[in-house]
């Protein structure tokens, strides 16, 4: 993704080195081009770290990742981290590309409590919808002007979900807080984010994010 950030928020500072995201079992997370790099938020000071850098950090999540397995997206993929100065990582994305070069169609991030990309500006878009409209190569000014709170099966589980209502009505944009205080987003262009996407979210494992 390109280093320049929507207005608001600043530049990011880590190079790039590799777009190969996770496996799993079934299929095997394609590229996502090198050119599209999210950067940092006004107040996150590292970049987005593609994950198989040549550097060894980050590590690597310490908690499972709430997304849509790859095997269940007919299209492209690719994972990203934050990494923190001490090489900690400070969330995790993924990202959802349709087939033949038509671009991404949906960021999905989990971001654990402390970490500074959950700090957002009154009005400010989260930090996904930033790195989707990144990813659009769309500069316009997107705001929230309003949020709802609906209940919604994952499962067994209830989920309390805060649905953001943007300028921009072509994003959709969701967020929910796991039981471990892990902030997930979901950010989609052009189209609903319904309850059948919510059925396919599952816990990917760690170990599927650590850099070899």
């Amino acid at each position: 993704m390109p280093a320049e950030r929507t207005r608001g928020r600043s530049e990011g500072t880590e190079e790039n080195a590799g777009t190969r995201g996770p496996r799993t079992g079934s299929r095997a997370a394609e590229r996502v081009p090198p050119a599209h790099r999210p950067s940092a938020s006004a107040t996150y000071h590292g970049g987005m770290s593609f994950l198989r850098r040549r550097s060894a950090t980050p590590a690597g999540p310490d908690f499972d990742v709430l997304a849509m397995d790859p095997g269940d997206w007919p299209g492209n993929l690719g994972a990203g981290l934050l990494p923190a100065p001490d090489g900690s990582c400070q969330g995790v994305f993924l990202r959802y590309d349709l087939f033949g070069g038509r671009g991404p169609a949906m960021i999905i991030g989990n971001l654990p409590e402390g970490s500074p990309a959950r700090e957002v500006e009154e009005g400010e878009v989260p930090f996904e919808v930033a790195q989707l409209l990144l990813a659009l190569e769309n500069d316009e000014e997107v705001t929230v002007v309003g949020t709802e709170d609906m209940p919604v099966m994952q499962g067994d589980n209830l989920l309390i979900v805060r649905r953001l209502k943007l300028s921009e009505g072509r994003i959709s944009c969701v967020q929910f807080d796991r039981s471990d205080n892990v902030l997930v987003t979901i950010a989609a262009w052009d189209r609903p984010i319904t309850d059948d996407l919510y059925a396919l979210l599952k816990p990917l494992p760690a170990e599927l994010f650590q850099q070899g």
